[in-house]
C-alpha cells in the first residue's frame, strides 16, 4: 500500500492523546504521515498547529481530501455523519467507541463499508490492556463472570449515559470472550449528576449458560477497573488499572504457559486424581494500550488484514449497551 496519510477529527482531551501518540508512531514507522487535524472548534484548530505545525483545515471535507485514513475522535453524536464521508470516500476509519449513537446508525455504517476495501477499527481500547494480552496463551471459557468499572465524576463523557461510557468497555470483553448469544438481561440503573444514568448494574445471561454481572459508575470516590472470570478448574483475576492479571488454576500436569512463573499452592485428590492448585501472573507486555491499539490498526491497513475490533464488534456492544438501557428505561417506568 501507499503511505498512510492520516487525518484526526477531535481534537478534545482524548483526541490531543490520539495526535501525540500518532506523531510518536510517525516517527517510527516511517509509513505514516500527519496531513492535518479537523474540530468544529476553532480555537482547537488553531492552537494545535501553532504546536505541531499542522495547516489549519477549515471543513471535514477539506481534510477528506488530504488523506486515506481518518481517525474519528469525536463526541459520539457526530461519529454517524463523519465516518459516512469516510466509508464513501473510500477511507480507512478509527472510530471512538461507542461506534455511534444508536444500533440503526451502526447498521447504516456497516451497510456502506460494503465492498468498499477499507479497514475500520473501533476504539475499544481495554482489548490493548497488557492485562487482556497477558492471557493470549489461557484457554478462557468463563461461566460466570463480574465487573466493576467504577470512576469519579469528569464532565467530559457525560454526553452518554455511564453504559455507553464505561460499560460499554466490559460488555465489548465479554462479548470476546464468551461468543455466545445473549439470551435475557436485567439491569438497574440511576441519574444522579447528570440527566443520563451515572450508575448502573446489568445482569446478562448468554445461551451458552454464562452469566456476567457488570457495575459501572462515574461518581465514584475511587477508581476501579476490574474483573473476575470463573470457569471450570479456573479462576482468573484482571486489574485493568494495574495492567495486571492472576490465574488460579487446577491441574494435574504442567503450567498451562512457560512464559509464565507458576506456583503450586496445594494439591489434593479430586474424584481419582491428584491434582494441584497452581498461582500464575501472567508476564504482562509493557505497551501504551493507545499507542498499541493505534499501531494495530496500522499493521491491518499496512498488511491487509481485518483490524482487532471490527465495526461489527462495535455493533454488538453497542447493541447490548442499548439493550441495558431499555431495560432500565422500562423497569423506572414501571416503578412509577
Amino acid at each position: 500500500m501507499k503511505k498512510i496519510k492520516a487525518g484526526i477529527f477531535g481534537l478534545g482531551h482524548l483526541g490531543k492523546t490520539h495526535l501525540k501518540l500518532l506523531k510518536e508512531l510517525s516517527s517510527e514507522r516511517g509509513d505514516i504521515e500527519i496531513c492535518g487535524i479537523f474540530d468544529t472548534d476553532t480555537e482547537k484548530n488553531k492552537s494545535i498547529p501553532e504546536e505541531n505545525g499542522f495547516t489549519v483545515n477549515n471543513t471535514p471535507e477539506e481534510l477528506l481530501s488530504k488523506i486515506n485514513t481518518a481517525f474519528i475522535i469525536t463526541p459520539t453524536s457526530a461519529h454517524f455523519e463523519l465516518a459516512s464521508k469516510c466509508f464513501k470516500s473510500g477511507i480507512n476509519t478509527f472510530i471512538e467507541k461507542p461506534v455511534t449513537d444508536t444500533t440503526e446508525e451502526a447498521k447504516m455504517l456497516l451497510q456502506l463499508a460494503e465492498d468498499k476495501n477499507i479497514k475500520i477499527q473501533i476504539g475499544h481500547i481495554e482489548r490493548f490492556n497488557p492485562a487482556i494480552l497477558a492471557l493470549d496463551s489461557y484457554k478462557i471459557n468463563p461461566m460466570f463472570i463480574e465487573t466493576h468499572r467504577l470512576a469519579q465524576f469528569n464532565p467530559r463523557g457525560t454526553d452518554v449515559s455511564v453504559i455507553q461510557d464505561l460499560m460499554i468497555h466490559d460488555i465489548d470483553i465479554i462479548l470476546n470472550l464468551v461468543k455466545s448469544k445473549v439470551k435475557r438481561i436485567d439491569a438497574n440503573g440511576v441519574a444522579i449528576i447528570t440527566d443520563k444514568i451515572d450508575i448502573a448494574n446489568a445482569r446478562i445471561q448468554f445461551e451458552s449458560g454464562c452469566v456476567a454481572n457488570i457495575t459501572a459508575s462515574r461518581i465514584s470516590l475511587n477508581k476501579m477497573r476490574k474483573m473476575r472470570l470463573f470457569q471450570k478448574n479456573a479462576y482468573i483475576s484482571i486489574d485493568f488499572l494495574q495492567n495486571t492479571s492472576e490465574v488460579f488454576r487446577l491441574s494435574d500436569g504442567s503450567p498451562e504457559s512457560k512464559d509464565n512463573e507458576s506456583v503450586a499452592l496445594t494439591e489434593f485428590v479430586k474424584g481419582d486424581k491428584k491434582v494441584k492448585l497452581f498461582y500464575e501472573r501472567p508476564v504482562s507486555a509493557e505497551v501504551n494500550s493507545m499507542k498499541y491499539e493505534q499501531n494495530k490498526f496500522l499493521d491491518a491497513i499496512v498488511n491487509n488484514e481485518e483490524p482487532i475490533v471490527t465495526l461489527e464488534d462495535g455493533l454488538q456492544a453497542l447493541e447490548v449497551a442499548n439493550e441495558i438501557i431499555n431495560e432500565i428505561e422500562t423497569s423506572q417506568k414501571i416503578k412509577i
